[in-house]
């Protein structure tokens, strides 16, 4: 029997380190963000509902996503944007359960790294869920050094996602980013001792 472990986590919390380790200890990773570009890759059904439900000039000369004009048409209006997250929810739910299928098949321990892992209640699909945890103001630094952006628009980005203190509330692990990455990589590899002491 295979496990799968989901991890998610806020912006700038460094999620992206977490998961690192497991790519490195060869376990098979489940990308979210991969997964919802690959899907509207062209020639993908959902691109061409994105053209049909919000126009042609979504699709750039070379057939590609205009990811610009979208993005600009989905951030001033909530509406579309739930729209939009309806439209790609099935197409994004197959694939990633595909891939967690096809990681079992290799892997004792599949990852699944899924941003709105809770908000898309992606989490039914895991045995467990880790998040990856940063205090609020730690978080604010860090996507303000990141981005190059002022307090203000740091706050905006961050309070546009659930709080990771709510997530945290929710996770069956936390993996703490507060300190250095070497503490947080070391309570990863502690996290595998425990489960995989055979195969890490």
């Amino acid at each position: 029997m295979s496990f799968v472990l989901g991890i998610t986590g806020g912006i700038a919390s460094g999620k992206s380190t977490v998961v690192n380790v497991f790519k490195e200890k060869g376990f098979p990773v489940v990308d979210g963000d991969v997964v919802a570009r690959n899907i509207v890759a062209p020639g993908q059904p959902a691109l061409a509902e994105i053209a049909a439900t919000f126009g042609l000039e979504m699709i750039q000369a070379d057939g590609k996503l205009n990811r610009k004009k979208l993005g600009a048409l989905i951030f001033q209006d909530d509406k579309k944007r739930q729209q939009l997250d309806k439209l790609m929810n099935p197409y994004l739910r197959q694939q990633i359960k595909a891939e967690i299928a096809a990681g079992k098949k290799t892997s004792p321990l599949v990852v699944a790294d899924i941003p709105l892992m809770y908000e898309g209640h992606y989490d039914h699909y895991m045995d467990e869920v880790a998040v990856v945890y940063v205090d609020f103001l730690e978080q604010k630094k860090r996507l303000m050094a990141r981005d190059l952006i002022d307090e203000k628009t740091a706050e905006v980005k961050i309070k546009s996602q659930m709080p990771l203190i709510e997530k945290k509330k929710l996770a069956d692990t936390v993996f703490d980013n507060t300190g250095s990455k070497a503490k947080t990589v070391q309570q990863v590899l502690n996290w595998l001792a425990v489960h995989f002491k055979n195969e890490s």
